[in-house]
């Protein structure tokens, strides 16, 4: 408590310069929720417009998440120019993706993914070091934020609709921009502002480690795991639930799953400091875990659901994933700071968001029904909750400094 209150007292001097660090962090959050998420709901009408098969359409995602593990491998190094570029960039994607084929369409979400992986992972360590005592709110306010942008993406494709899809990618171009433009006010000097108290606080865990990267190898090998599993997990439910809801009752929209799916993401996200009063970081983790797993077991157990049963399920699986994320970045960043090498774990996570997606588009295809490929993202809950120890197990000695 006297920690907190310490560094309260020394960082209100820097309050405005936080706010300019933390604000186009946040504002490009928004328009990237928008961004990473619009293939689930655009999937429908993508997969009957260019007459392709599920497992086709799944690498679509994989172009996209190919595009952001090379843009997180690079992210870490200048986090400004992270936002700035790969705003620029992403909106540079949206436009070519207008016109093109379905062949020609995986370059442009090749440089939209890039895009979003320097974006994405520069703002998720911006928000994790700049105030390291409210780390874990901090991420999960952030995160928040990136749940407004998914739940506007089916409404705004509504809005959009008169004027096709290509209205709707000039629309996320020109927000794209705009959050280019904002990140320029960023500090150029950096983005953390611990008192040097904080920075003379090293452990043996960290002294003993390889300096070329964040962590041994043990806790680098089981952090880059669980972000490719929860990256894979996200992605794969929220891309490809809307398509299993329309296949299993006709009185569903792709939209509406969407939409249903990224609400309770948000509403999740947003109980997590109030949830964390009651629970430790740690239990709270492991419960969201447990409960995820059940959601998906009955997903692929039930053989013909209902309506309101696939909705209940939709939003129950959101719920439950929202505090996962924000709390394994907030586990890692609370070992590591702001490393140079941070980008090999983010990109680990953008790993997982190509490789699960797909993955379960090649099961449906194999096994001929979506409610098998959904097997896929539940092995990955099991994977997370069994890694859970390590991720969750207390470091030495907090690292909450640049290294």
């Amino acid at each position: 408590m006297q920690l907190v209150q310490s560094e309260a007292s020394q960082l209100s001097p820097n309050r405005p310069i936080i706010l300019r660090t933390l604000g186009p962090a946040y504002f490009y959050f928004l328009v990237a929720g928008t961004v990473t998420v619009m293939l689930g709901p655009l999937l429908p009408q993508l997969i009957q417009h260019w007459q392709i098969q599920d497992a086709q359409a799944g690498t679509l995602f994989t172009a996209d998440f190919i595009g952001q593990l090379c843009g997180a491998w690079i992210a870490a190094r200048n986090l400004r120019a992270s936002l700035i570029y790969g705003s620029i960039l992403s909106a540079a994607g949206c436009i070519a993706l207008t016109w093109l084929g379905f062949g020609a369409a995986h370059i442009a979400l090749f440089c939209i993914g890039v895009g979003l992986g320097t974006g994405l992972t520069a703002g998720n360590i911006i928000a994790g070091t700049t105030l390291p005592a409210i780390r874990a709110k901090l991420l999960a306010v952030l995160n928040v934020a990136w749940g407004l942008g998914a739940i506007a993406c089916p409404l705004l494709i509504y809005v959009t609709a008169a004027g096709g899809m290509r209205r709707f990618l000039f629309v996320i171009a020109t927000l794209l921009v705009a959050a280019s433009l904002y990140s320029i006010a960023l500090p150029r000097a950096g983005t953390s502002f611990v008192s040097s108290a904080a920075s003379e606080r090293s452990g043996s865990e960290y002294a003993t480690a390889d300096p070329r990267f964040p962590l041994p190898l043990l806790p680098l090998i089981s952090f880059a795991a669980a972000m490719f599993l929860y990256v894979g997990v996200e992605n794969s439910l929220g891309g490809w639930l809307p398509s299993y809801a329309i296949r299993s009752s006709s009185s569903l929209q792709a939209s509406s799953i969407a939409t249903y799916f990224w609400i309770a993401e948000l509403i999740g996200r947003l109980l997590v400091a109030a949830l964390m009063t009651v629970l430790s970081e740690r239990a709270l983790y492991r419960l969201c875990l447990l409960l995820l797993l059940i959601t998906e077991g009955l997903f692929c157990s039930i053989a013909h659901p209902s309506g309101s049963g696939v909705i209940a399920l939709t939003i129950l699986g959101g719920f439950t994933l929202a505090p996962v994320f924000p709390l394994l970045v907030s586990f890692m960043l609370a070992r590591t700071g702001n490393h140079k090498r941070l980008g090999v774990l983010f990109a680990s996570a953008s790993v997982g968001g190509a490789v699960l997606p797909w993955l379960t588009g090649v099961c449906s295809t194999y096994f001929h029904g979506l409610r098998v490929g959904l097997v896929v993202p539940a092995a990955g809950s099991a994977l997370l909750l069994l890694l859970s120890g390590i991720v969750t197990a207390k470091a030495n000695t907090p690292f909450e400094t640049n290294s």
